[in-house]
């Protein structure tokens, strides 16, 4: 595919997603899930309470791109939505963030990723961090404006368990993106050139999930794919508000 392509022209030649029963397979939650356990990252150490998943790869191409700075996070307004671990929070703190805002719906880990930063970033002149409990942008302080957000979701398009927790995690799917653009965009939470970058692969519904952020008045391109080599493809998409003059429903459903 032209990873190059923005837009209507992105969403034509994204992939449907793959066989019901591949993502399934691929997807299988692992049995320790409700038991105390440990993560390591840059030289970092993090307890993983129960419940609490475990950043895999895709969640590293973003806590990567934090630290480093391919994602720039310095002296700007960001939030980490679905917190989780807090390795987000850890990274854009010592990248020098101004505000850090930990949302996640679920308390449990929003309370483990403040833990985190404060023993390995704790107290720093000009960048905060606010957790945040609640259910996408819900909870967010009233007049923030963002510079930078990501989301790394649970947008798997099967249902690969019953477990409560597994599908927060895992398998909420489209749906939720939807609100996620929704609410960007009627609450106008993005600053003026604010970015949100999300990691979604074709175990999710990718045509959905872009053609609602663009039908939102968001402009998309990708900032970064990989190829498993196995049928799974993962993209790192990058969304921006269209200029007024370019928004227009990219599939007739939205003014």
């Amino acid at each position: 595919m032209d990873s190059t392509a923005t837009g209507a022209a992105l969403l034509d030649q994204l992939p449907p997603p793959l066989p019901a029963a591949r993502v399934i397979a691929l997807n299988q939650p692992k049995a320790d899930l409700h038991t105390p356990r440990s993560y390591t990252w840059n030289g970092w150490s993090f307890d993983v309470p129960p419940g609490v998943f475990i950043p895999g790869w895709t969640s590293r191409l973003v806590h990567e791109r934090l630290l480093d700075g391919r994602i720039e996070t310095r002296f700007r307004r960001y939030a980490a939505m679905g917190a989780g671990l807090g390795v987000e929070a850890v990274a854009a703190g010592v990248r020098g963030a101004r505000e850090i805002y930990a949302l996640d719906v679920h308390p449990e880990s929003v309370a483990t990723a403040a833990r985190h930063y404060a023993r390995l970033v704790g107290e720093r002149p000009d960048t905060r961090l606010v957790p945040v409990v609640g259910d996408v942008f819900d909870a967010l302080p009233a007049g923030v404006k963002l510079d930078v957000v990501t989301f790394n979701p649970p947008a798997v398009s099967q249902p690969v368990s019953e477990d409560p927790d597994v599908v927060r995690n895992v398998c909420v799917g489209a749906p939720l993106l939807a609100r996620f653009f929704a609410q960007l965009a009627e609450r106008d939470l993005l600053a003026p050139g604010g970015e949100v970058y999300v990691i979604v692969s074709n175990t999710a519904d990718l045509r959905t999930i872009v053609g609602d952020a663009l039908d939102r008045g968001f402009t998309a391109e990708i900032d970064h794919l990989h190829d498993w080599q196995d049928g799974v493809l993962t993209f790192l998409l990058k969304f921006q508000r269209a200029p007024k003059s370019m928004t227009q429903p990219i599939r007739g459903g939205l003014a």
